[in-house]
């Protein structure tokens, strides 16, 4: 792949969103990055007391990973892969958002 064939078409919006949500998952990982996540950033003293920061950010940072990773293979395997894939990475995505939401309201408290 030359950088041309990245940077023509809408092509290079998938590798920017790709490498954007590389770096910010990488980040919740290391248990850092509070401040990025929605809803955490703008809470009460109070109601982030009750929550277990660097395990947040984990959970939140692995939900991120496997999304980064499904924009990861669909990108490269986008000529292989069936159109009605496209279905299952969304269907994919959406169970990963729930499970994260889930998992943030129970193994994430304190």
């Amino acid at each position: 792949m030359k950088l041309s064939d990245i940077s023509s078409g809408p092509d290079w919006i998938i590798w920017v969103v790709f490498v954007a949500f590389a770096i910010f998952s990488s980040v919740l990982i290391s248990g850092h990055g509070s401040g990025w996540i929605a809803g955490y950033n703008t809470a009460a003293k109070e109601e982030k007391a009750k929550y277990n920061e660097k395990r947040l950010c984990r959970t939140t940072g692995i939900g991120m990973a496997v999304i980064t990773l499904l924009i990861f293979i669909s990108k490269i395997f986008e000529n292989i892969l069936p159109a009605g894939f496209a279905y299952v990475i969304l269907g994919v995505i959406v169970a990963d958002v729930i499970v994260i939401i889930i998992l943030s309201n129970t193994i994430c408290r304190k």
